[in-house]
C-alpha cells in the first residue's frame, strides 16, 4: 500500500515531534496493521498456562484478526521438540465465517456451524459434508452422483490460516509472516535477560483477567509504559508511597532497534522530597492507607539478577516494565505481576487485556499479596485508571487540533537509546524512530 503524498513527509527530522496524524489518520492505521501487526513482527497472544490440557483453547488477536490459541496433541517422538501450541485464524476457509464464538473452552476439533466444515486442532481440514457428492438416480434411472467438490479438491489445501508460533518461558507469540526473525533475535540480547528474570524456570498460575476498551490510539499505551516522566507526576500512589518517582535509582533499556524497552527502578520510602514533590499536585503528604496490606511488599529471591549491563555486578529492581512492540507489556510492580495485551480497534480505540499471574510455588500468603497489589492496576486500578483517562484526553486533543499539530518529546534531548535515570523521553523517541523506518513515512 502506497502512503498518501501528505504522509510521506515527516515535518521534522528525528522522532521527538510526532505528528498528530500518526494517531488519527485511518490510512496510517491500515498501514500499521499491514506492516506491523500482520507483517514481520511477533505479537503476544497469551500464556501457555491458560491452555494447560490437550484441546484447551482461548481466543486472542493479532492486530484486528481474531485467532485461536490451542494446545494440540503431540506425538511421543516429538515431545522434546514440539510445545504443542498452535495458533490459527478464527475464519473458516470455506465462506470466511468466524466460527468459534466461545472465548475459551476445550475441543476435540473445530466445526464451522454454517456448513459443518471440520478442522483438526492444528487447523488442518479434516472433512466436509458432501465432498464427493450425493448418490442419486439419473433421468434414465442409472445411478449417478450429484454435486460434490471439483476433481482434485484436496483437504490439505483448504485448512485454516496457520500462524508461526514461538513459546518463550510460557509466553506465547505468533506471526502471520514467514519473514519475521526467530523470536529470540526479534527481542534481542538486551531485552531477553529481563524477560528471563521473571519467567525462566517457573511454572505460572493464573490469578485473573481484566478487560477494558480505551478510546485512544494503540501507540499511546506503548508510549505510556515507555514514559518514566509521568508516573511521579500523574499518579498520586506512585509519588506519595514511593512506587515510582524521579528520586529513585533507575535505568531505561532499549533493544538495538528501539522498538522494545524496559523501565527499571527500585522503590524508596516515598514521603516529601522537595526536589521531586514540591509543587506536584498529585503528591499527598498526609495520605495514609486504611489497610497497610495493600503495600505489604515482600522481596522475592528472583528479583536479584546478574546485571545485564555491568558484568560482575548484580541488580535488584522492585519494578520492571517491559514493552514488547507492538502488542504486550509485561509488568512487575513490587509483588504484582501481569501481562497487558494491546488489541487495536481502529485509529482511535484499542482493547486492553490484563492477565494477572503468579507462580506455582507461591505460598497462599504470596498469592493473596499479589491479588491485593493487583488492585493498583487493571481498568479500575488505583494507578492505571489515571492512564486510561489521560490517553482518552490525548486522543481528543489530537482530533481537536487537526492535521498540523505534533507532540513534543524532548525531555533529555532529542536522541534515542538508553539512560540511567527517568527524567527522559528517550524510549518514546526510540520507538518512533523505529516506527518511521518500518512505516516508511
Amino acid at each position: 500500500m502506497n502512503a498518501p503524498e501528505h504522509l510521506v513527509r515527516w515535518a521534522r527530522p528525528g522522532a521527538s515531534r510526532v505528528p498528530y496524524w500518526a494517531y488519527t489518520d485511518p490510512q496510517v492505521y491500515q498501514r500499521e496493521l499491514e506492516r506491523i501487526f500482520h507483517g514481520a513482527h511477533w505479537c503476544y497472544v497469551g500464556l501457555e498456562a491458560e491452555i494447560p490440557k490437550v484441546g484447551d483453547y482461548r481466543l486472542s488477536h493479532v492486530g484486528e484478526r481474531q485467532v485461536i490459541v490451542v494446545r494440540d496433541r503431540v506425538a511421543p517422538r516429538d515431545r522434546g521438540t514440539d510445545h504443542g501450541i498452535r495458533v490459527v485464524e478464527n475464519r473458516c476457509a470455506h465462506r470466511g465465517v468466524r466460527f468459534c464464538q466461545q472465548p475459551q473452552g476445550n475441543a476435540r476439533s473445530f466445526v464451522c456451524p454454517y456448513h459443518q466444515w471440520t478442522y483438526k486442532l492444528d487447523g488442518s481440514l479434516a472433512g466436509l459434508p458432501f465432498k464427493d457428492g450425493v448418490p442419486a438416480e439419473g433421468p434414465d434411472g442409472a445411478p449417478c452422483v450429484q454435486g460434490g467438490m471439483p476433481q482434485g479438491f484436496a483437504l490439505q489445501d483448504h485448512g485454516l490460516t496457520k500462524l508461526r508460533v514461538e513459546v518463550l518461558h510460557g509466553l506465547v507469540f505468533a506471526s502471520f509472516s514467514a519473514g519475521a526473525p526467530p523470536l529470540a533475535e526479534y527481542l534481542g540480547p538486551r531485552i531477553l535477560p529481563w524477560i528471563e528474570r521473571i519467567f525462566a524456570g517457573r511454572q505460572l498460575t493464573l490469578l485473573g483477567v481484566n478487560r477494558q476498551r480505551i478510546p485512544g490510539n494503540w501507540k499511546l499505551m506503548m508510549e505510556n509504559i515507555k514514559d518514566p516522566y509521568h508516573p511521579g507526576l500523574l499518579h498520586t500512589w506512585f509519588v506519595t508511597f514511593g512506587l515510582w518517582r524521579a528520586d529513585q535509582k533507575s535505568r531505561m533499556v532499549t533493544d538495538d532497534h528501539g522498538r522494545h524497552a524496559v523501565m527499571v527502578s527500585r522503590r524508596n520510602d516515598g514521603g516529601a522530597n522537595k526536589v521531586v514533590t514540591e509543587g506536584v499536585s498529585s503528591f499527598k503528604a498526609d495520605m495514609t492507607l486504611q489497610d497497610d496490606r495493600l503495600l505489604d511488599v515482600v522481596p522475592e529471591p528472583w528479583w536479584t539478577i546478574a546485571d545485564p549491563d555491568r558484568p560482575g555486578q548484580t541488580i535488584t529492581p522492585t519494578v520492571t516494565m517491559i514493552t514488547l512492540f507492538p502488542s504486550v507489556i509485561v509488568q512487575q510492580q513490587v509483588n504484582s505481576l501481569s501481562t497487558r495485551h494491546i488489541v487495536p480497534r481502529g485509529a482511535g480505540e484499542f482493547d486492553f487485556v490484563w492477565t494477572h499471574f503468579g507462580f506455582a510455588d507461591d505460598t497462599p500468603e504470596m498469592t493473596r499479596r499479589r491479588l491485593r497489589q493487583a488492585n493498583l492496576f487493571g481498568p479500575a486500578g488505583f494507578v492505571s485508571a489515571d492512564d486510561g483517562e489521560v490517553i482518552e484526553f490525548s486522543q481528543e486533543g489530537f482530533a481537536q487540533f487537526g492535521e498540523d499539530g505534533a507532540t513534543l518529546c524532548e525531555l533529555g534531548g532529542t536522541g534515542t537509546g538508553g539512560e540511567e535515570h527517568m527524567v527522559t523521553e528517550t524510549l518514546i523517541r526510540s520507538m518512533y524512530a523505529y516506527w518511521r523506518r518500518v512505516m516508511e513515512l
